[in-house]
């Protein structure tokens, strides 16, 4: 298994380009089975998620051409006709969000069998709200062996979906299965985040008729066919905002490109409370700090505007090194501290309590060996070994390559050492 080793304790001085967002990716992706013509998808990301949801993608019929465009990696999708509506455990198990596949299966062809995708390592994450949505929209669901058997022969009819808290896996689903359901459905207290509307713009650039997306009402005309589009996926806000932290956590100055700034609006208010410079440009921001000590900060992680659960690990590791008592209150996932003895095994000071993490700053961090849990911890590690004293080594570094394209690379662009190491144990050249 990979590892990355980190010699610590060098500024970032240089730009970093932004990818595509694997969030809104994987969405767009599944919306290639609603129509039989190709969809085009540009500023695509390479990762380990997209590869896992192709593959998926392919077992029911769909035609996946990854290529460099013009405008740079991009991805064409073409599903002339749905092979299979079974997506089997062995490849939904690889990624929750190829769940998602169910519901664009049912609005096509009127059934599909789905494998539930399983627990997850930063808490339940039930399906709840995405079924009860299908049903809201008249397909009849069934539970067994460990799948979703889901039936709407007749087609899937319009509905009004409330949700009882705020879901943006369950919103973008209902999204998918809506856009073919005949008459008006309309969904409440909607998730609000950008990767929806995002969504949004593709759908309707394939002939779909949704409104709103973006804010707590969404609504969606129901049509009877999609046809093909380009579309260039979002600028990935999660990347945006872990690198502008790593240029605060080391010092230095980074400008970010090909992305905006108002993606990360709320980060971006704590990290200037923080003592970080930031200034934002028309493709992007730029971000410095001299080398003066930081300011601990309190942050609650909260749904789109507020702050982002999946930037509280990467904060947390900031937060290392500020002067006084930063809170960092965690309300969207259970378990999604488990980075913190982590970045104790680096010298942190942090005391976790329930839905509560109590971070004391301490003047420096030394590196040791460490483990990354899941995606957005194992990132929190890199930050901190960059600012750490000596080498850190970060283990199971599989969970990076899920959602972070050429790391490496795009930090040793900038004067990090950052090496990684195969697990044969040689170190890549």
């Amino acid at each position: 298994m990979d590892r990355i080793a980190i010699s610590g304790g060098a500024q970032l001085e240089g730009v970093i380009p932004i990818s595509g967002a694997k969030n809104s990716a994987i969405k767009l992706m599944a919306a290639s089975l609603l129509t039989d013509e190709p969809l085009r998808l540009t500023n695509m990301p390479r990762l380990a998620d997209t590869r896992f949801l192709a593959r998926l993608l392919e077992r029911l019929g769909v035609e996946v051409v990854e290529q460099d465009g013009p405008e740079g990696p991009e991805t064409v999708l073409h599903a002339p006709e749905i092979v299979s509506a079974i997506a089997p455990y062995d490849l939904v198990r690889q990624m929750r969000a190829s769940f998602n596949v169910l519901g664009p299966l049912v609005a096509r062809t009127g059934q599909a069998k789905v494998s539930l995708p399983g627990g997850c390592t930063i808490g339940a994450r039930p399906v709840d709200l995405h079924l009860e949505a299908l049903r809201a929209l008249g397909a009849t669901i069934d539970l067994h062996e460990g799948y979703v058997y889901a039936q709407a022969p007749r087609g899937l009819t319009g509905a009004e979906i409330a949700f009882p808290f705020v879901s943006v896996g369950a919103t973008e689903h209902a999204m998918l299965a809506a856009v073919l359901a005949k008459g008006e459905t309309v969904l409440s207290n909607a998730a609000c985040e950008p990767e929806l509307a995002d969504l949004a713009d593709c759908l309707n650039a394939m002939g779909a008729k949704v409104s709103g997306a973006g804010t707590p009402i969404v609504r969606i005309q129901g049509v009877d066919r999609l046809h093909g589009t380009d579309h260039a996926v979002m600028p990935d806000r999660i990347e945006t905002g872990t690198f502008a932290l790593a240029a605060a956590m080391t010092g230095g100055e980074v400008r970010l490109t090909g992305t905006r700034s108002e993606l990360i609006d709320t980060l971006l208010d704590k990290m200037i409370e923080a003592g970080v410079e930031v200034r934002r440009h028309e493709d992007g921001l730029t971000v410095k700090r001299n080398g003066s000590r930081l300011r601990a900060v309190e942050v609650t992680t909260d749904p789109y505007p507020g702050f982002a659960t999946d930037l509280q690990a990467q904060f947390m590791a900031l937060m290392t090194l500020a002067e006084g008592e930063s809170v960092i209150r965690e309300t969207i996932f259970e378990n999604r501290f488990m980075h913190a003895p982590e970045l104790m095994r680096l010298g942190a000071d942090i005391s976790v309590s329930g839905g509560e993490a109590r971070v004391r700053g301490v003047p420096a961090l030394d590196g040791a060996p460490v483990m990354a849990t899941d995606l957005r911890a194992s990132v929190s590690l890199v930050i901190a070994g960059l600012a750490a004293r000596g080498e850190t080594l970060v283990s199971r570094v599989y969970h990076l390559d899920r959602g972070f394209e050429r790391l490496e690379e795009k930090l040793g662009g900038c004067g990090a050492k950052v090496r990684r190491i195969p697990g044969n144990g040689e170190v890549e050249a």
